[in-house]
């Protein structure tokens, strides 16, 4: 179990609801998001859209109810903005990576060719059984992907919460970094930012500069995502692993 920290005072369901749904209806989003969207709609992922859940540098988290193409209540839209700078800070996430070896020459592709990276990314992880959410489709600069909350509410980010059992959390981290590598994947930015807890278990998100395993920085990735989570688990909880060791240990059980 984990308890979400703090209590803020937040508007109204109804009323948050309703300004963020004209806010979609006045023309938030620029013709070819609107488009995207629209194809994702014809697609039956989703059949409407509620409300804006999280902002982010690069994309927009939205929550829509789930179309009859989709067994749940819910789904999210990642809409990931056409006009950023921050996207050509991680191109190196995309060259590196030999299932994206078509030359990007604008920003548009590059956006598109990130979100068809996540999508991808997703699955292989989903596949593997690695606790994330499952991707659904994608189109250009939009991805619907499985909602992890409760009812309407997203789960936290583990920087959110307090864990009750931390040790059988991070086991589960690192054996999620375990299962991703022997399927070919790091992730690349695991942290206690891209992490949700729903119901004591953790889901990693956020896999879009997630790159192979046979990628020039994939080594240096997977060091920096174990040694990031056992930091935070030794300065928050005490819990104290070694981060050569489990390394080692997640390279041994892939070649096996």
């Amino acid at each position: 179990m984990a308890r979400r920290l703090g209590r803020r005072k937040e508007p109204l369901r109804e009323d948050f609801m309703l300004k963020e749904q004209l806010k979609i209806e006045e023309g938030v989003f620029d013709r070819r998001t609107i488009m995207a969207i629209g194809k994702v709609f014809t697609r039956n992922v989703v059949s409407r859209m509620r409300f804006i859940i999280a902002r982010g540098k690069e994309a927009d988290v939205y929550l829509a109810d789930a179309g009859d193409k989709v067994d749940a209540d819910f789904v999210v839209l990642k809409i990931f903005r056409l006009e950023t700078s921050s996207f050509k800070a991680r191109i190196d996430y995309i060259t590196g990576d030999r299932r994206f070896q078509r030359r990007i020459s604008t920003d548009m592709q590059l956006i598109s060719t990130w979100c068809r990276k996540e999508f991808g990314n997703l699955r292989l992880a989903h596949n593997a059984k690695v606790h994330s959410p499952a991707p659904y489709t994608f189109e250009n600069n939009v991805l619907a992907m499985e909602f992890i909350g409760n009812g309407n509410a997203p789960a936290p980010r583990l920087k959110e919460t307090v864990v009750d059992n931390p040790s059988g959390v991070l086991d589960t981290v690192l054996k999620d970094i375990g299962k991703l590598y022997s399927a070919g994947l790091v992730h690349g930015d695991v942290s206690e930012y891209n992490i949700l807890m729903s119901n004591g278990t953790p889901f990693m998100i956020d896999f879009g500069q997630a790159v192979t395993a046979d990628h020039p920085k994939a080594q240096a990735f997977l060091e920096r995502d174990v040694g990031n989570i056992l930091a935070y688990f030794r300065k928050r909880y005490g819990v104290e692993r070694d981060v050569g060791k489990i390394v080692n240990e997640i390279r041994s059980m892939a070649e096996e």
